[in-house]
């Protein structure tokens, strides 16, 4: 069995000591890093932090030799246990990496863990030895021997299943629910004091069983033949499942993990005792909470073909990820209003936000979503200046594709999108899934080829015929006035009274005017400019005016012409006229 021991070696200097026993090892025994994470798809080169790798055989050093960037060979003699020693530098405040410092420490196994070659399937073991006096540990690892802090040994499967438990160690509130009689853990680090912990063990609890009705639902005939017999609970696949919630000034996000998930969000948006109100902010939390949960059937079981077995040292491609994100990203506010943690109202603006996000970006007529989800790689997760005109996200388009499909089946009457989710977790067996699958599942609960549509909305750019599907089910679709930004088309930033252009986007007045990212507006008709606003105040959509910016230290006069009145964002509100009909459809929809 494959061990490792993890100490803090030094808190203040960020480092963490890891040392790995390997029994009975290979004349040349080969150990690597991964160089990217399951669930952020951008190789991130974890082993530049690592150092001081030295190897032991009992008495005997060991030399160790380093093949590539993240791959070492230790060249044993004999049977004796090979022991290797190093420290990680661990100061990365994200969900991807780990984390160290006097009052708290974080880690993935992807970022501590060096891969024996050879063993990756067989169990390993974790001891979490040496932290700070009265520091505790929280994880999904199955538990060996472990006291009241959770101090002590862990084991899992194989590789994989050690690499996809993240650790958080340190103070923490800790609350536990059960939601479908199966226990869930909910770890919050730094958060204010006042912070509403039953109140965010209630609502997640809700979110959780929302969803695991949702995946465990019996087919329609099941259904028909049980309504004599007691209904069958619900439940999910996994035993035990643990949220792990950084809570930071700024900051948001969330890494999936088969039996937990590691989030991130501003402490201000968590809820506070004696408060009631439902904030945004804590409707973006929510959110996340429910996205990241989804990802449990969503990605981390149902997943790419080309995801079958990972490979650690390189990318690892596939088209699907406008399904495995954007499909995750369409049900993780439905089912917030379905539980009943929002209204209607909340999430028709929600999805207004996103169809307004990618109608702003001159990238969705450049790239589809397939091609976007292959190349995440180098373009999601590096974006510059340019990635709006060139790129569109396969989150939020994604969203809509889901969106679009399942609004059309309910209308045709031909089932729903939550049986083709459904259909799919069944034949597939919670496995591996390819495109002709997903084809295959619409058509089996449809009765028809979706082929077209998914021609058309996965591998096409054209826009989404969204407004007529809404208003199919009741839903009011209206355009607004478009805010400044949109109508010089720029997206920029006015911190300290600097106006700084960060995109120029495709086609619009700022491109046609000669401007270009990194340009300062400082003037309008001689007039000073502290905020992009101040072009209204200063007449830009009354007349035509001259804009006075500076690019390389250099001063320039920009001639712009009248930045009229035009329609921009989207706006959606129940439609109290629908037909009956549409209603219906709107409610059954929505889970009301």
């Amino acid at each position: 069995m494959t061990r490792y021991r993890l100490d803090v070696h030094d808190a203040h200097a960020h480092l963490f000591r890891i040392t790995l026993t390997v029994p009975q090892p290979q004349a040349q025994t080969v150990l690597s890093l991964p160089a990217w994470i399951p669930g952020s798809y951008l190789v991130r080169e974890f082993a530049r932090h690592l150092s001081k790798i030295e190897a032991r055989q009992g008495q005997r050093v060991v030399p160790v030799v380093q093949k590539d960037k993240a791959t070492w060979v230790a060249h044993c003699e004999g049977a004796a246990a090979l022991t290797v020693s190093y420290l990680v530098y661990a100061n990365d405040p994200s969900v991807r990496a780990a984390f160290l410092d006097a009052r708290r420490g974080f880690f993935n196994g992807t970022s501590v863990f060096l891969r024996v070659h050879g063993r990756e399937d067989q169990p390993h073991r974790v001891q979490i030895a040496t932290l700070p006096r009265g520091w505790q540990v929280g994880t999904a690892l199955a538990a060996v021997d472990v006291n009241e802090a959770g101090r002590g040994e862990y084991e899992a499967a194989n590789y994989d299943e050690l690499v996809d438990h993240p650790v958080e160690l340190g103070h923490f509130w800790r609350g536990k629910f059960k939601a479908c009689g199966v226990p869930h853990e909910f770890l919050v680090a730094g958060a204010l004091p006042g912070f509403d912990g039953e109140r965010l063990l209630a609502d997640t609890k809700r979110i959780c069983e929302a969803q695991i009705a949702l995946w465990d639902a019996p087919p329609a005939l099941a259904r028909r033949a049980r309504k004599s017999a007691a209904p069958a609970s619900p439940k999910p696949p996994y035993a035990r499942y643990v949220f792990m919630l950084n809570a930071v000034e700024e900051g948001y996000g969330g890494l999936e993990h088969r039996a937990s998930t590691a989030l991130i969000a501003p402490r201000r948006d968590l809820p506070r005792e004696g408060l009631k109100t439902l904030t945004d902010g804590y409707v973006q939390l929510l959110g996340l909470i429910s996205h990241e949960f989804f990802h449990t059937w969503n990605v981390k079981r149902l997943r790419p073909a080309e995801f079958a077995s990972f490979d650690y040292t390189q990318e690892n491609y596939t088209e699907l990820l406008w399904f495995f994100e954007g499909f995750t990203s369409y049900y993780d506010d439905l089912v917030l209003v379905r539980a009943g943690l929002i209204d209607e109202a909340r999430y028709f603006k929600l999805i207004a936000k996103t169809i307004n996000q990618v109608l702003g970006t001159p990238g969705r007529h450049v790239q589809s979503v397939a091609a976007s989800s292959f190349d995440a790689w180098v373009k999601y997760y590096r974006s510059d200046e340019n990635t709006p005109n060139s790129t569109v996200s396969y989150y939020t388009k994604g969203s809509l594709v889901a969106l679009a499909l399942d609004l059309t089946m309910r209308g045709e009457g031909r089932g729903t999108l939550d049986e083709v989710m459904r259909s799919l977790w069944r034949s597939s067996q919670g496995g591996p899934i390819s495109h002709a699958d997903i084809s295959a599942a619409l058509r089996s609960v449809g009765g028809r080829s979706f082929e077209r549509e998914l021609n058309a909305w996965a591998r096409g750019t054209d826009d989404l015929p969204l407004r007529k599907l809404l208003q199919t089910a009741g839903v009011n679709w209206t355009e607004e006035t478009a805010a400044i930004a949109q109508r010089l088309g720029v997206r920029a930033g006015d911190a300290g009274g600097v106006v700084k252009l960060q995109s120029v986007l495709r086609g619009g007045a700022a491109e046609s005017a000669g401007l270009a990212p990194g340009d300062e507006l400082i003037a309008l008709d001689d007039w000073r400019m502290k905020k992009l606003d101040d072009l209204v105040l200063l007449g830009a959509l009354e007349r035509d005016t001259t804009l006075l910016a500076c690019r390389d230290q250099r001063l320039m006069r920009v001639p712009l012409p009248r930045l009229g009145a035009v329609t921009g964002n989207v706006a959606l509100a129940t439609d109290s006229a629908a037909p009956r009909a549409a209603s219906q459809l709107r409610a059954a929809w929505l889970g009301r």
